[in-house]
């Protein structure tokens, strides 16, 4: 089978994580694969490096969050344009499935009408609005096969595409080899991703102000970075801000996650209500750190409460839960901690992603007509 798969970003997020896993799996079942993405960027480099036929395509740029009218001006005057460009290349490549890996990209695929079926992997939940509506009307049309990371992700599309046509697969993370107990003279409290609004570190350091009062022991360490948009930088600034007086560390963007794990006794998890799964949860669970977590989006299908983690609703439960489970003793976050490792080993790898991934490949190909 031939798969031409398309990616609406070219720059690494957990989307491009998960799509670099599926491409190991595709290629070692012996399918061939060709990648459209935006050029010059560093997702395009590694799939380069890959040895697989590269395209560079062009989507946006869009602000972050709500889009703007002249967003939606922009993504009309390119979607005609992105079109064809994929109707010559389904057609140059001979593909025998399109594969989808973000919403903006559907508009463009219905109105190619490549004739051959359709995968849409749907990473996070899409908030309402002209975009979405025309991303759905298009799914609608193709009629495409979806993948969703979790439930709560693909709700978002149920009312565009028929029940059958939907599966979850939730996403894998490689983990370290074992999990690694962490000694030191003080608690380390930590929070791990992108500094956003969604990802919640307004909330990490409210919480964390409470968990100081009550423990004075506690450290704390916010790794991540603004990215993407000067709304991004202006919300970190803000969060540096609130942190000031409290003994709150910026160490910064870790590219290994493992490595920034392994620094903190426990990780809190204080997203958005428009959060997917978010990939920092399984690999928390591959690392052993037992995590505490806003009940928002796809989370609680992760999460198994009192047994893998905690889930709470705001900023004063979060404090109240960690507060109750570190004086609890070592026993309680040991036992967490190999829940939660096992759940991983289970649930979460990239073999277990793989495996659910190729049989949703296959599914879509025999979906068509």
């Amino acid at each position: 089978m031939k798969i031409l798969i398309l990616d609406q970003f070219g720059e690494f997020g957990g989307a491009q994580m998960c799509l670099l896993m599926s491409l190991e799996a595709l290629l070692a079942r012996g399918w061939e694969v060709a990648v459209g993405l935006p050029g010059n960027t560093g997702m395009f480099r590694r799939v380069c490096e890959m040895g697989l036929q590269t395209f560079s395509i062009s989507l946006g740029p869009y602000r972050q969050g709500r889009k703007s009218a002249a967003d939606l001006g922009r993504f009309l005057t390119q979607t005609p344009r992105l079109a064809a460009k994929i109707r010559s290349l389904a057609r140059g490549f001979g593909a025998d499935l399109l594969y989808l890996n973000g919403p903006r990209l559907l508009p463009a695929a219905a109105l190619a009408r490549v004739g051959i079926p359709v995968l849409f992997h749907a990473h996070s939940c899409v908030a309402g609005g002209a975009v979405h509506r025309l991303a759905g009307e298009a799914l609608r049309r193709l009629p495409a096969t979806v993948v969703a990371c979790c439930r709560s992700v693909a709700s978002c599309w149920k009312r565009f595409v028929e029940p059958h046509r939907v599966s979850i697969v939730f996403n894998g993370v490689a983990g370290p080899p074992a999990m690694r107990r962490r000694k030191g003279d003080h608690t380390t409290i930590g929070c791990i991703g992108r500094i956003s609004p969604e990802k919640g570190q307004m909330e990490f350091v409210a919480a964390a102000a409470a968990i100081h009062r009550a423990l004075p022991h506690c450290r704390f360490a916010i790794y991540g970075a603004p990215l993407f948009s000067d709304d991004a930088a202006r919300y970190a600034e803000r969060v540096h801000a609130a942190a000031r007086g409290l003994p709150i560390e910026f160490p910064g963007w870790s590219a290994d996650v493992y490595q920034a794990l392994a620094q903190i006794d426990l990780l809190l998890v204080p997203s958005a209500t428009g959060e997917a799964t978010t990939r920092v949860i399984p690999e928390a669970f591959a690392a052993g750190v037992p995590v505490v977590a806003f009940a928002s989006g796809g989370i609680p299908e992760v999460i198994e409460p009192g047994c893998t983690g905690f889930l709470v609703r705001s900023a004063e439960e979060m404090a109240a839960c960690a507060i109750d489970l570190l004086c609890a003793g070592r026993d309680q976050l040991c036992s967490i901690s190999q829940a939660a490792r096992n759940a991983w080993e289970t649930r979460f790898t990239p073999q277990c992603f793989q495996l659910r991934l190729l049989e949703a490949v296959k599914s879509a190909a025999r979906s068509f007509g």
